[in-house]
Parts: C-alpha cells; structure tokens; sequence
C-alpha cells in the first residue's frame, strides 16, 4: 500500500534562493508516514499514550532530484518498505503533482521503544496490520 496525499509548499518553506529549504523535506516525510498510518486506523499518538512505544528515527536518506518552489503542489508518497522484529522502515516519494517530475525519495528507519528508550518488539496490536502493506523495493531512495 502506498499512501499519497499533497501539499501547497508555502512561502515560508523556501529558502533564500527560492526553493524548498533541504531539511524541510524531512517534515513531508513525517507528514507523510503519519498519515499512513492514518489511514490504516493506527495514531502516532495512541502509540504513544495507549500502547506506551515510541519510533524515534534512527537514519534517514534522502536523495534530491529537483527543486520544488513556492506555491508548487506536490505529492508526497509513502509506504512500508521494511518491518523487522522491533523497528519499521518507510519509503517516500515527492512529486511535483502538475508536472509528474520526481522531486525527492528517500527513507526513514524507526526502532520501536519504551518509555526508556529500550528497544521493544513490534507491538502485537500493530504487526498484523502493518505486516499487510509492507512494498518491500516500491522505490529505490537512490
């Protein structure tokens, strides 16, 4: 399953020369994977106050490919690329929606942790669901 929603890049989200500041890329990632998970019924923060774990990220990569601006739609593509035993790893993609041009890929690794920051398996309540749409290779971050 890969999830799609878009977005208007504001002015505030661009730099000085024009385009989407680098790092702002990483918040679309995270727009992106939380509303993913959305959609399967599974909040960030029920993971947080019902189930008492945590996916702080551990590596990110990301590759860009062209420059998006000011007032440019995009859409930012997500899925499950990877689930292990106790950490999940997301693929994305942001597209510029009007012209179809590839913008960014990249990826995130999260483990899954307690309260203190000790790594946890994968909770039961969530592996079914998530073992569902895993797109293991949907798309190269390189």
């Amino acid at each position: 399953m890969i999830h799609e929603m878009e977005f208007r890049v504001a002015y505030a989200d661009t730099d000085r020369m024009g385009v989407v500041y680098y790092a702002n890329y990483l918040v679309l990632f995270e727009r992106g994977r939380t509303e993913l998970l959305r959609g399967l019924g599974l909040r960030y923060r029920d993971f947080e106050e019902t189930l008492k774990v945590f996916l702080p990220a551990v590596h990110a990569e990301l590759n860009y490919l062209a420059p998006a601006r000011y007032d440019d739609l995009l859409k930012i593509r997500t899925w499950v690329s990877d689930l292990g035993r106790a950490s999940i790893t997301f693929g994305y993609e942001v597209v510029n929606a009007e012209s179809g041009r590839v913008i960014t890929r990249g990826s995130t690794k999260h483990p899954f942790v307690d309260p203190r920051w000790k790594p946890v398996p994968v909770p039961a309540a969530l592996r079914p669901a998530l073992e569902k749409i895993v797109e293991p290779g949907a798309a190269d971050p390189s």
